[in-house]
């Protein structure tokens, strides 16, 4: 058992094990005492792990309902979290009652938001089964839906309680979704650790073939990065923006492409991008550029986006909400392990990296 203490407006563990599932009730109990509990999962989780985890909370003396919605980041909007709101009403949940998410990054958005905003907040739990979620999206208390077709627009910071992670629950992830979570931890590296990232580069062979024990230490590493910059910066104020990092085209991409790629798919492409720019500002070298792209290909995150034009692309980012008094927030990579906010970026300096993806 792994664990990483995050204080921010709140204390909270996150616990990271493996067969963890059959005790989260006891893990639970510890910090939010026996009341209704709402699970939040998803058409594809819900047969994997709701009836393990409904069990484990009943057993340790919870009330426990479920809301169920399709699978995919196309549910991940205003409407569902409209029917999510409506459920909890419906289950006469109060103050003292607690939303349980479980499943990806999608369960712990959806669920973080409505927790933060029925009868203006009431305490949740995070259960991450997926990399992605894992390494990041679980922990720091951002949570958002898509509206209007953009990226987490509605949100709120909203604090778990406790974050709880079973490595245990990759073994049932597609591969494409596994590989997909490595875009977060690869980005976690570059931003804050050279030696993670040296690390992550000389086991990536025991990585993919999902060694527990090294899956154990890369997911408590990246937890640790997360929790650095999350206490440093809780609400996005200054430096948790480098988390950004790869999101800016990332997210234009991901919107343009009809959410068809996965998140961490990309982030990786916004990752190469967010790279040469760097590069060509002479901030890291080509041959760092080369290897750090070589380490996002082994794990397969090298997908194409020919059908977007560049002008698209860059039209997009300026409906983000990461833009700042009229510049589009970059961050780009000073060296490995050490990223810079920059709001300098010009449109020709995207046309130019992108061109050069889009050969």
């Amino acid at each position: 058992m792994r664990s990483v203490t995050v204080k921010t407006s709140a204390t909270y563990e996150v616990l990271i094990g493996s067969g963890l599932l059959q005790k989260a009730g006891e893990a639970v109990k510890k910090v939010i005492s026996p009341c209704k509990a709402a699970i939040v999962t998803d058409s594809t989780v819900v047969h994997l792990y709701e009836e393990t985890v409904r069990k484990s909370l009943t057993e340790a003396g919870f009330s426990v309902c479920t809301f169920v919605f399709p699978a995919g980041e196309a549910s991940k909007n205003i409407h569902t979290l409209s029917h999510l709101l409506e459920f909890l009403a419906k289950e006469e949940m109060t103050r003292t009652d607690m939303i349980v998410a479980l499943g990806g990054g999608v369960a712990g958005d959806m669920a973080g938001v409505a927790a933060a905003t029925y009868l203006r907040g009431i305490d949740f739990i995070q259960i991450p089964t997926t990399l992605l979620s894992q390494v990041d999206s679980s922990i720091g208390g951002k949570t958002g839906v898509d509206f209007i077709q953009y990226k987490n627009m509605i949100g709120a910071f909203h604090q778990p309680k406790l974050v709880y992670i079973n490595v245990n629950t990759l073994k049932s992830l597609p591969e494409r979704e596994y590989v997909s979570g490595m875009a977060e931890v690869i980005k976690h590296s570059l931003i804050k650790d050279q030696a993670y990232y040296c690390w992550i580069r000389d086991h990536k062979d025991q990585i993919l073939s999902k060694d527990p024990d090294t899956m154990l230490e890369m997911i408590r590493k990246s937890c640790d990065i997360k929790r650095q910059v999350v206490e440093a910066d809780p609400k996005e104020q200054g430096e948790r923006a480098l988390l950004n990092f790869g999101h800016t085209l990332g997210h234009a991409v991901e919107t343009l492409m009809d959410f068809s790629l996965l998140h961490g798919e990309c982030v990786a492409i916004g990752c190469r991008l967010a790279l040469k720019i760097s590069r060509n500002r002479g901030m890291i070298s080509e041959k760092e550029t080369e290897e750090i792209c070589a380490l996002f290909d082994a794990f397969s995150l090298d997908q194409r986006f020919d059908r977007l034009t560049p002008e698209r692309i860059i039209e997009t980012t300026k409906s983000d909400k990461k833009m700042a008094g009229g510049h589009i927030r970059f961050i780009l990579l000073k060296r490995i392990g050490e990223a810079c906010i920059d709001l300098t970026v010009s449109d020709e300096e995207m046309m130019e990296v992108l061109e050069e993806e889009l050969r």
